[in-house]
């Protein structure tokens, strides 16, 4: 009826639903874990998309090795028991692997007596067995220097080996190599100078080498040629001391090869060891395996041209190599001699 107050519709009561506490938070649990893994990882990748892999950053604190790769390759390489006999390797003209002699008639001297080093069947000698002379003298008045100008290079010696030991000379004996070589000559102090070329030229021709000095090396003795007085290998058959030198009947101490002493000293692959009287250097060359070069990997003067350290610099350009083979350092002179002290007599041992 008109007027008549209704009352409001009765609703029914609402029953709270009896779920487990995680239930009903479900959904909420699951946006956080949502919105956690997706910081997590946003976070990784802020802090690692720069980084590069461990093993290259290790690799980058790595340092780098300066030392340039060995640049000499040899054709082959000598067995220092086995090294070939240079008797008769001897010529009047550049001839590789023989010496260019000045001298044509040679008057005898030397060993006496072939030792057991030498294998005439198999024309070769072993270095490894050969008799040195004994002792180990020191020289304390050894003196040798350089002095260089723009245009020349003056050496200056008393020939006694500086930093090296000697021999006894003459060979006692008593010595072992007294039934090989009987060597009476003693080792005395020489007044040597020698004013070589700061930049030596090759000559027209090349020249040949006479049987006295040809060089200096590093300790001030001066260097022979390869042959003895009768014109055989000289270093296959006299016995010389530890360090391959021994007196000549002017008592000047010297060398017929770089001697073992030096080469041992001569670290890397190339070092200068002396100067040939034509001002062109002497160096010990290895290959990576530490060889020497051999006759087949130089010119009819027992050189080469390459890059080398001259007066400071690396320069390319020609020098002498030291071989275990003859004729060992100078086949003859690539550029032109100074004048500088001579070997005339017999008995150059």
């Amino acid at each position: 009826m008109e007027g008549e107050q209704q009352s409001a519709p009765q609703l029914e009561p609402i029953i709270s639903e009896k779920r487990p506490f995680w239930k009903r938070r479900l959904p909420w649990l699951i946006i956080i874990l949502i919105l956690i893994l997706g910081l997590g990882t946003g976070g990784y990748f802020l802090t690692h998309k720069n980084k590069a892999p461990a093993n290259a950053n290790l690799a980058a604190t790595k340092p780098i090795s300066s030392t340039p790769a060995n640049p000499n390759h040899w054709k082959d390489s000598v067995n220092p028991a086995a090294i070939p006999l240079g008797d008769g390797k001897v010529s009047s003209s550049p001839q590789a692997g023989y010496v260019d002699s000045c001298t044509t008639k040679f008057r005898g001297g030397g060993a006496q007596t072939n030792g057991s080093w030498i294998n005439k069947a198999g024309n070769t000698w072993d270095s490894q067995t050969k008799v040195a002379v004994e002792g180990a003298v020191t020289w304390p008045a050894a003196d040798h220097s350089e002095k260089d100008s723009a245009s020349t290079r003056a050496l200056t010696t008393n020939d006694l080996p500086k930093g090296f030991t000697t021999g006894i000379f003459p060979i006692a004996k008593t010595d072992p190599a007294y039934q090989y070589d009987r060597n009476p000559n003693s080792i005395g102090t020489q007044s040597i100078t020698y004013e070589l070329p700061m930049d030596p030229a090759a000559a027209a021709v090349p020249g040949c080498t006479g049987l006295g000095p040809i060089g200096i090396l590093s300790n001030g003795v001066v260097l022979f040629n390869a042959l003895d007085d009768g014109g055989r290998d000289a270093v296959a058959h006299e016995t010389q001391d530890s360090c391959n030198g021994h007196p000549n009947q002017q008592e000047m101490y010297h060398y017929h090869n770089i001697p073992v002493c030096i080469r041992n000293e001569a670290k890397g692959s190339s070092t200068l060891v002396g100067y040939a009287l034509d001002g062109y250097g002497i160096y010990v060359e290895r290959d990576a395996e530490g060889n020497l070069p051999t006759n087949a990997d130089l010119d009819v003067c027992h050189g080469r041209t390459s890059e080398v350290t001259w007066n400071g610099k690396k320069t390319t350009m020609y020098h002498y190599d030291a071989t275990l083979e003859y004729p060992y350092t100078l086949g003859c002179y690539h550029g032109t001699p100074t004048a500088g002290p001579s070997h005339t007599g017999t008995g150059q041992l």
